[in-house]
């Protein structure tokens, strides 16, 4: 690995972090926790591994990967590195869940936001429709992967495991399932609210290949990409089992799940800001 590159999306990771906190901040709605602790993965998605046309958005995607946010309240990561991947224009990101933006507080394919492929946010459906995708480029003979990303508390929706059970069957081996495992959800511990057991096992157990990994480590989060992009193909859907800390890099929101849906104030979003990096410029 190079660790340039791994340098660099460490500086892209702190502004896209920088970007969900203004973001949440200036309309004083939306959800910064997970959106702060997917901003790694993200990153290294978005500016390593997926392979997309951000100047060029169709919405039929031929030849290239397609990324799905099945825990659309995560919005704010999603909108980030849309735009500084080059979908849309940056001072954008301005205009989060206000009044006739395209940036809804979760995404909508209505307003024809670049990047957008589905509307998410009703929790338990991504996983279908990756696997709808996936079929479809499957008879297409078309190689490229379809990524679908969900939250661990999502994984308590029975329609995940329809889409488990149908992915597996009908070999769909170009699909990747990441689900960001922090252990937190809007009520509390995941484990309070609705206890999943071992996730590992149950995936397996379905019929899927699944690799745990570190979703804080950039270097851990490109080489399990990779991974994953080596061992599509080869007959098992494959599930990213992602470990990560709900409002990583704001030491304030880091260990609780008061940050899942709340927005700092003025005073909190002037402490977050100082702890994040100033990188490619403030929108």
């Amino acid at each position: 690995m190079i660790m340039t590159e791994i340098a660099e999306l460490k500086r892209i990771a702190s502004q896209v972090r920088r970007d969900i906190i203004r973001m949440v901040h200036s309309c004083q709605s939306g959800h910064p926790g997970g959106s702060l602790g997917c901003a790694d993965f993200m990153t290294a998605l978005f500016f390593s591994e997926l392979r997309h046309k951000p100047t060029a958005f169709s919405m039929e995607a031929k030849g290239e990967d397609v990324f799905l946010l099945s825990n659309g309240h995560i919005s704010p990561v999603f909108y980030s590195v849309l735009a500084r991947s080059g979908y849309f224009p940056v001072s954008e990101l301005s205009t989060f869940r206000k009044m006739h933006s395209r940036l809804q507080g979760h995404p909508a394919t209505l307003e024809g936001l670049p990047g957008v492929r589905m509307a998410s946010g009703s929790l338990g459906q991504g996983l279908s429709a990756g696997c709808g995708i996936a079929e479809a480029k499957k008879l297409q003979h078309d190689q490229s992967l379809v990524f679908v990303l969900m939250g661990d508390g999502e994984q308590q929706e029975g329609q995940i495991w329809e889409a488990a059970l149908y992915a597996s069957g009908k070999k769909l081996d170009r699909l990747i399932g990441i689900v960001d495992w922090n252990g937190k959800q809007i009520d509390g511990p995941l484990e309070e609210v609705m206890p999943l057991g071992d996730l590992k096992a149950k995936y397996e157990a379905f019929g899927w290949k699944v690799i745990p990994f570190n979703g804080n480590s950039m270097e851990e989060v490109v080489d399990t990409l990779r991974a994953a992009r080596a061992g599509a193909g080869k007959g098992m859907p494959q599930l990213l089992l992602m470990k990560t800390e709900m409002g990583m890099g704001v030491d304030f929101m880091m260990g609780t799940h008061k940050w899942h849906g709340v927005a700092p104030n003025d005073e909190q979003a002037a402490v977050a800001l100082a702890q994040l990096q100033e990188t490619l410029g403030d929108y």
